[in-house]
């Protein structure tokens, strides 16, 4: 029997092509298949860098016997969770609900009629730690396909059942308010580790959503309490190894509470998101550190993550080959204090070891340690710092490197345009603004069709088969408008708008709760549908943030009172579970603070004036303001319409909640409106 991946676009799927297993793609054939031959289906969910996903794949789907098993009594299924979120989704549910925990990779077992009946996630080849082997479960489930079929038609149905009739407390359509998002507030800081930074115990994810709320929140109301949650996370974060100390960006999580082991893959949404947090921590604060990190961050997905094409990749690997030939997690990326001597000599060496807390002992596997920059670094020279980073740099890059997956998801491409667009913006790094226009011009190439309908993938520059979900269309959406606020550029306003004009007609429901998938998209066993953050902002609430925006650079009624609408599921779990609607809470800041349009117009796009007024209105960091830049007299952004020059010189417009100040040509009296 065949494996089927080899001419599929995922790199996860491609990972598995020349296994001995008989792989299927998701697909309406595979269901087929199970029905003709009476088998029942193996369901296989990962992702390219899943450490546990690649671990699974050595010790049984590369094993010929366990194959074998599988090819005569199953038909197997595997699916990239970055490709189909939708698929993850619907079974990654019932798995939580069965079983109360999930992950990847996830292991389910389904009636060709797409009905889940058993569950897992990594199943070990022999028995270990109190789990089945993998053969035992197989076995386990042919027995009771074979022996006990209407048992197991009972429990699928069932499971199936409890999952279509499952209703989110949506609450109502009523956007929140001051009480919910104070409310929201103390629930974070309620769980908040104020020793080490973040929310919660171990593993830590960096909270990324939740930060962008606690900086808005600052902005509006002048909490100090949650700048300071949001600051000192973000340096604990910089400080730890979860963070690349010699090449920047971030790693996936931290293992400990104290940001210290990561898992070491290297994710594109994660370094997006916190890009564009750090970049708005230095414009609330100024810090040098919120600055380093944020442009450091920016130069990684530049030069680690861009494709040929001019897209941002997903990922790169936690495991690479340790120089041995056997891949390791985290080889390319941790030092022992022998290692640091042999590359910087005996003096530099220690120093470097003194600097980013290595020791004998190691703080990860076999006395290595993961560079980091302990609280008590003390005083040490800048330059001779800069050497030692730039000499283990060079070391490093000799080692064999963590493998890329280089698909590029539409979504995760929409939050890296955004950060870069406004790093570049902020810095004065036109390159940077040139690699986020760079992969919006991929996306509108390749990924949009003549309809402005969205695919979720491609790769190589070749556009994949899954249709976009909610989060494509929100987050792309959302890299659109930043990218014609910082260009001025009126083109990526209209994609936003073909983009969010898709939302509001194959998403929402009469409701105003919004759906992952289309209205038109591939019937699964339930239509999913989540408010909360995962790894990334909720297809939900990103959609409400970007037609906010939208409405605010356009007037747009009905995607103003779309938005209000989608945020009643934030005024319903915002008090309950901030930790989970970061982005929601994010916002409904933006929508208590606005709307606020400002529009900048100069003689030209050049003009030293314009400009100064045009970087000003960027940095404001008022949470609902939308800028506008251009030529007096042009048609490039609505905002713009009927806004002169004052006395032959730019101005600025700013206008609050449909009230217009006058209009001024003084930066400073424009920087005072948009940050008090």
């Amino acid at each position: 029997m065949p494996n089927r991946l080899a001419h599929e676009t995922s790199p996860y799927l491609l990972q598995h092509a020349d296994n001995p297993v008989a792989w299927w793609p998701w697909s309406a054939e595979a269901f087929e298949e199970a029905r003709k031959t009476n088998r029942p289906v193996l369901l296989s969910v990962g992702y390219s860098s899943c450490h546990w996903c690649h671990v699974m794949a050595h010790e049984s789907f590369e094993d010929q016997a366990t194959a074998d098993y599988l090819n005569e009594h199953f038909v197997s299924v595997k699916v990239d969770r970055e490709e189909r979120p939708d698929v993850d989704a619907v079974y990654m549910e019932a798995v939580q609900a069965a079983t109360g925990q999930g992950g990847w990779p996830m292991t389910v077992f389904l009636t060709p009629d797409a009905e889940p009946f058993y569950f897992g996630t990594y199943f070990p080849p022999a028995p270990r730690h109190g789990m089945p082997s993998f053969r035992q479960v197989l076995e386990g489930v042919r027995g009771a396909w074979t022996d006990r079929r209407d048992e197991v038609a009972e429990v699928a149905g069932k499971i199936t059942r409890d999952l279509s009739q499952r209703e989110i407390d949506y609450g109502g359509t009523e956007a929140p308010g001051e009480e919910e998002l104070s409310r929201a507030l103390l629930g974070l800081t309620r769980e908040y580790d104020p020793q080490r930074g973040g929310f919660g115990g171990a593993p830590k994810f960096p909270p990324s959503m939740a930060l962008e709320f606690l900086l808005r929140h600052h902005a509006r109301t002048g909490a100090e309490g949650a700048l300071e949650m949001a600051r000192d996370t973000c340096e604990r974060m910089a400080r730890g190894g979860i963070y690349d100390q010699l090449a920047g960006g971030f790693a996936r999580y931290s293992v400990d509470r104290e940001w210290t082991v990561p898992h070491f893959e290297k994710m594109l949404y994660d370094n997006a998101l916190l890009c564009r947090v750090y970049a708005h921590l230095w414009r609330s604060t100024g810090s040098a550190l919120a600055r380093r990190v944020a442009v450091e961050t920016a130069d990684f997905i530049v030069r680690e993550l861009r494709t040929a094409e001019g897209g941002f990749a997903s990922a790169l690997d936690a495991d690479s080959d340790d120089g041995t030939g056997k891949h390791v997690e985290g080889a390319y990326y941790v030092w022992t204090p022998a290692q640091l001597t042999e590359v910087l000599g005996e003096e530099d060496g220690a120093l470097a070891a003194q600097y980013f807390g290595v020791t004998e002992d190691g703080t990860f596997e076999e006395g290595q340690s993961v560079l980091q920059l302990p609280q008590d670094e003390g005083v040490f020279d800048a330059d001779r710092i800069a050497s030692v980073k730039s000499r283990l740099l060079d070391a490093r890059s000799r080692r064999p490197a963590p493998g890329r997956d280089d698909k590029v998801v539409a979504a995760w491409n929409g939050l890296a345009i955004a950060a870069l667009a406004e790093t570049g913006a902020y810095f004065d790094r036109p390159d940077l603004v040139e690699a986020a226009v760079s992969a919006a011009d991929l996306l509108v190439r390749l990924h949009l069709d003549e309809h402005a309908r969205l695919a979720r993938t491609s790769k190589d520059g070749h556009v994949g088969a899954n249709a976009g979900v909610l989060e494509d269309y929100a987050d792309v959406a959302e890299g659109f408008l930043a990218l014609a606020s910082v260009t001025g550029e009126g083109v990526w306003l209209e994609f936003a708008g073909f983009l969010l004009d898709h939302v509001l007609a194959g998403f929402v429901d009469e409701s105003g709760a919004l759906y992952d998938t289309a209205a038109d998209a591939e019937r699964l066993i339930r239509r999913p549908q989540d408010p909360t953050d995962n790894a990334t902002p909720s297809g939900w609430t990103a959609a409400a943030g970007a037609l906010l925006s939208y409405a605010a650079q356009t007037g747009a009624e009905p995607h103003r009172t779309a938005a209000e609408r989608a945020l009643g599921v934030v005024k319903t779990l915002g008090p309950r579970v901030p930790r989970f609607i970061g982005w929601g809470l994010a916002v409904a800041e933006a929508y208590l603070d606005g709307p606020r349009e400002v529009a900048i117009v100069g003689p030209s796009l050049d003009d030293e004036a314009a400009k100064a007024l045009h970087r000003t209105a960027l940095l404001g960091t008022a949470p609902g303001a939308v800028v506008a830049f251009g030529v007096a007299g042009g048609d490039e952004l609505p905002l713009l319409a009927d806004r002169p020059l004052v006395d032959g010189e730019p101005a600025a417009y700013v206008c609050r909640n449909f009230t217009c100040d006058a209009p001024t040509t003084d930066p400073e009296r424009l920087r005072t409106a948009l940050n008090r």
